[in-house]
């Protein structure tokens, strides 16, 4: 890999010289910062892309459609799998195509599973193939995650690493919320402009005969990408930084790595996961679908959970740089296995009102605690790794965790309403045994990587 060139730094070209963010005299916070804002605003963007099934999958049987809870599952599971293998390729590009081209791209590149949810939603006879295809192509928008963060760490030295990754990280991960909020909301009226397309019907619930713009929440973002794509082609700038991916793979022989990619899978992976499904875990254990029928509707708390741990890793970077990375994961692990805990015996045999009102707190409060890890780790890797492995490895971990939507969401097809409580009980013995391995190797006084 070429080495940033400190004789004089030069922002005049698209491509920066001299470029060194540990060198003040080479380095320039309005670029840094600049990058900072426009790659994290196209990522709330391919957040609101990744998590658009999970927003819409319940309401499908609403509006006509004939899914089983299991099919709805696997519409939310989806855009999880494809991300992680989209992340995957996407880890490799920073330093091959730079930052002005990955995010310009990539803002366009959103558009197409939206467009296709747009028409495929306006027609109950889609077919479920068709869907698990369009709930396939939305993982693009989680996959560039492990492009923009490592692109966005080669503008801000080590000191302002934790602030500047854990606030693209934590806004970004806003996008889960926002689709999970705004949707719903979206899907109340007709957009200005569009009064040309037949509303929906719901068919079946408590609102049976009422007109629904289910489409809206697909078609709504469009234009925000297209901003989004402008103002990366214009305002954005490279970083002499190249490597091919041969070069690139000499993070797999650092112990670092794979240690990392365990405890990101534990904070954000169930992060992802959990948010994913949150709606249709509700509507299964206590909402119409349930043996409990209490008729609560998941998407009207859906939002709550990704906007706990979104605030909560925008804001905890500056601590993690104060106090470092590894505390912060550790409290994490610690947190969840414990709140993971009290969900499994909540739903082993839950009753009424008052075992939802518990659950609800308990997930809530496992939200929080993510996100204190999802900054912590954020803030780990760039300290406890070489400069030029860094980027890598945290393209990688970013990649392996994405699969927890996918992976959740399968794992509860497979065990059924039923069996909700042994899945969060192995849930938290994984992050109970996570605990143990970032103590001992990053968290305690005198661990072999504090950071």
């Amino acid at each position: 890999m070429s080495q940033p060139d400190t004789t004089g730094l030069d922002t005049s070209g698209r491509v920066l010289t001299g470029w060194n963010p540990e060198e003040p005299e080479n380095w320039s916070s309005k670029i840094a910062w600049t990058t900072l804002t426009i790659t994290t605003y196209s990522m709330i963007l391919a957040f609101c892309v990744w998590f658009l099934p999970s927003a819409i999958a319940p309401k499908l049987n609403e509006i006509g459609f004939r899914l089983s809870a299991g099919q709805l599952y696997w519409l939310a599971a989806m855009p999880g799998l494809s991300c992680g293998l989209i992340r995957l390729v996407y880890m490799f590009l920073p330093p091959i195509v730079g930052t002005r081209k990955l995010v310009g791209w990539s803002s366009l590149l959103y558009i197409l599973p939206m467009a296709g949810w747009f028409f495929a939603v306006q027609d109950s006879t889609t077919g479920y193939g068709v869907l698990l295809g369009l709930a396939f192509a939305c993982g693009i928008g989680g996959g560039s995650f492990s492009g923009y963060m490592p692109s966005t760490g080669y503008f801000f030295p080590k000191r302002l690493s934790g602030t500047a990754l854990g606030l693209q990280g934590g806004i970004g991960n806003l996008g889960l919320s926002v689709i999970q909020l705004v949707g719903p909301v979206l899907m109340g009226f007709g957009l200005f402009g569009m009064t040309w397309l037949a509303p929906q019907t719901h068919v079946t619930g408590d609102h049976a005969g009422e007109q629904i713009w289910v489409y809206n929440a697909a078609i709504f973002f469009v234009p925000w990408c297209v901003l989004a794509a402008i103002l990366a082609f214009i305002w954005l700038r490279d970083v002499p930084v190249k490597a091919n991916i041969k070069q690139q793979l000499d993070i797999f022989s650092n112990p670092n790595t794979w240690y990392m990619t365990i405890l990101y899978v534990m904070t954000f992976g169930l992060f992802s996961g959990f948010s994913a499904v949150f709606a249709l875990l509700i509507n299964n254990q206590f909402g119409d679908q349930s043996a409990l029928n209490l008729g609560v509707k998941g998407a009207t708390f859906a939002f709550l959970g990704p906007l706990i741990g979104s605030i909560i890793r925008m804001s905890w970077g500056i601590f993690c740089d104060r106090m470092g990375g590894a505390i912060w994961t550790f409290i994490s692990g610690v947190g969840m296995a414990i709140t993971l805990g009290g969900i499994a015996w909540v739903l082993r045999n839950p009753t009424g009102w008052t075992d939802f009102y518990i659950f609800m707190a308990l997930m809530l409060t496992m939200f929080l605690f993510s996100g204190f890890g999802n900054a912590g780790t954020f803030k780990q890797m760039p300290m406890i790794m070489p400069a030029r492995q860094a980027g890598g490895a945290i393209g990688f971990t970013s990649a392996i965790a994405s699969l927890g939507p996918f992976l959740v969401g399968v794992a509860l097809s497979a065990v059924g309403t039923g069996g909700a409580w042994a899945f969060f009980l192995g849930c938290a013995i994984f992050c109970a045994l996570c605990s143990v391995l970032c103590w001992i190797m990053y968290a305690r006084k005198n661990a072999p990587f504090p950071g």
